[in-house]
């Protein structure tokens, strides 16, 4: 009989996950599965040749991402190199997008605080504007124009952000709001 190994060690062994705290988070995050069922603990023992998959990662921080990205395909917008402005930051999906798309600078705006994912947060392209209500955005926050600006909030209407983001914008850039017809009405 083998020698059991810990399933946190098994994932880290087969190259799976970098280091077992990664592992760890992932088995109680319910991404790990040894055969056909999802793994309960990290510290469970099993034989080194078990069945083990790992639900694959998530390509953004945040699902809207996605939306944004499919945003950017259909119109054609070219990201890489631009400065852009990204309203209702959250999590930073959009943020997440964008740099991975290749802008050279995201302002991530939310009137929120501590949501911004911490990779995002310290990433030296990403300016961090937390606590600022879009409604009161200026020059002062934003020091250049910007040439993207995204926008996705909620519980406030667009009319309120839109000359903000308008002031900020070069004459040629673009606007890609998030419209959410109960915040409209």
């Amino acid at each position: 009989m083998s020698k059991r190994l810990r399933l946190d060690q098994l994932l880290v062994g087969k190259g799976l996950f970098a280091s077992r705290e990664q592992a760890q988070r992932a088995v109680m995050a319910g991404e790990v599965k040894v055969g056909t069922r999802i793994a309960a603990k990290p510290s469970q023992l099993l034989e080194a040749d078990a069945a083990i998959a790992v639900k694959p990662t998530r390509k953004y921080v945040g699902r809207g991402a996605l939306k944004l990205e499919g945003a950017l395909d259909h119109f054609k917008i070219e990201v890489h190199g631009k400065v852009a402005l990204d309203i209702g930051a959250s999590t930073g999906g959009f943020t997440d997008c964008l740099l991975q798309q290749g802008a050279a600078k995201v302002y991530a705006v939310d009137v929120g605080h501590g949501q911004l994912d911490w990779k995002l947060r310290n990433d030296l392209r990403v300016i961090v504007l937390e606590k600022l209500n879009a409604r009161f955005l200026s020059r002062k926050h934003v020091p250049e124009l910007v040439d993207l600006c995204v926008i996705d909030v909620s519980f406030i209407s667009l009319t309120l952000i839109l000359p903000n983001a308008f002031d900020l914008i070069t004459p040629c850039g673009v606007v890609l709001a998030l419209i959410k017809p109960q915040f409209e009405l």
